[in-house]
């Protein structure tokens, strides 16, 4: 099945309102003359044509529309596309034309908070905002049944997908993008998909970024555990590392100025009890040895 053509946006230049209204004063005018003319000479034609052309200004007043910043009007006549009026102002166009407002104006989106799996099949809780806006009427009237409804749907799609492309943080070896650490780029991401669904209904992707991004309720007390064990561990690595250089300069510094002499039975123990002192989480009580490290 082929695709149907898209509807190609025309810019269409209607009549000055303000110049429409001036000669439709005139035929007013003209027409009360006739009428009391009429009235005047008893002449029912002159009062038929009176009335008549009274029902024409009637049906000419329903042409003028005003297009306010921002925003912009779609003309259908007889079902037929006459384009679109982007200009701002007070305009004439013909009475049974069919004029659809569309705003041009920025909008925000902020979905419903949506529970999905990510990469590795964990449930969690994601929602997105987005600004976006009409940059084609034409597209967004005719090629889509209803654009606004068209930018929720897709827009729930595009985080939904996103969702199951990335895990909530970095879980595999080489890994580099992650939901939760790496914010700027799957922003890019979210835009770059969301521009390409949207691109149908004529709509222009701004912003779109992530609002909200959680485990689900059922294992977040889990994750947290988790993630509490990892900072464990980090810190566990870190102290480690530092009482492992403390006691290397101590041992260097006591050799460099002579202040002991150490066999490596003694700088076993030393290092053992440095290792303690500098790793413990509690304050380490002193034990007063008053023999020999022999004895």
């Amino acid at each position: 099945m082929t695709e149907r053509k898209k509807t190609q946006e025309i810019e269409f230049s209607p009549l000055s309102g303000w110049l429409v209204l001036a000669g439709w004063l005139l035929l007013l005018a003209l027409n009360v003359y006739v009428f009391v003319q009429g009235m005047n000479n008893e002449d029912p034609w002159l009062v038929g044509a009176a009335v008549f052309m009274f029902l024409v200004e009637m049906i000419l007043l329903i042409g003028f529309f005003v297009v306010n910043p921002n925003q912009s009007r779609v003309l259908v006549l007889f079902g037929k596309y006459r384009g679109s009026v982007l200009r701002n102002g007070f305009f004439w166009t013909n009475p049974f034309t069919i004029r659809h407002r569309v705003s041009l104006r920025a909008r925000n989106l902020n979905t419903d908070t949506l529970k999905v799996n990510d990469k590795g099949g964990s449930p969690i809780e994601i929602a997105a905002v987005i600004v976006w806006l009409v940059n084609d009427t034409a597209h967004a009237m005719f090629d889509v049944d209803d654009y606004e409804a068209f930018v929720r749907v897709q827009n729930e799609a595009a985080v939904r997908g996103l969702a199951s492309q990335y895990h909530y943080d970095l879980a595999e070896e080489g890994e580099e993008i992650s939901l939760r650490g790496s914010r700027d780029e799957v922003a890019v991401e979210l835009r770059q998909q969301l521009e390409q669904r949207l691109e149908r209904a004529g709509i222009q992707v701004l912003e779109a970024r992530l609002s909200h991004l959680a485990y689900a309720p059922e294992i977040a007390g889990a994750m947290l555990r988790r993630q509490q064990a990892d900072a464990v561990i980090a810190a566990r690595q870190k102290i480690v590392e530092g009482a492992v250089s403390m006691v290397e300069m101590a041992l260097r510094d006591l050799k460099k100025q002579g202040v002991v002499e150490l066999d490596e039975e003694r700088k076993a123990s030393m290092v053992s009890n440095l290792m303690v002192v500098l790793c413990s989480e509690q304050g380490t009580q002193p034990v007063v040895n008053t023999g020999t490290l022999y004895s």
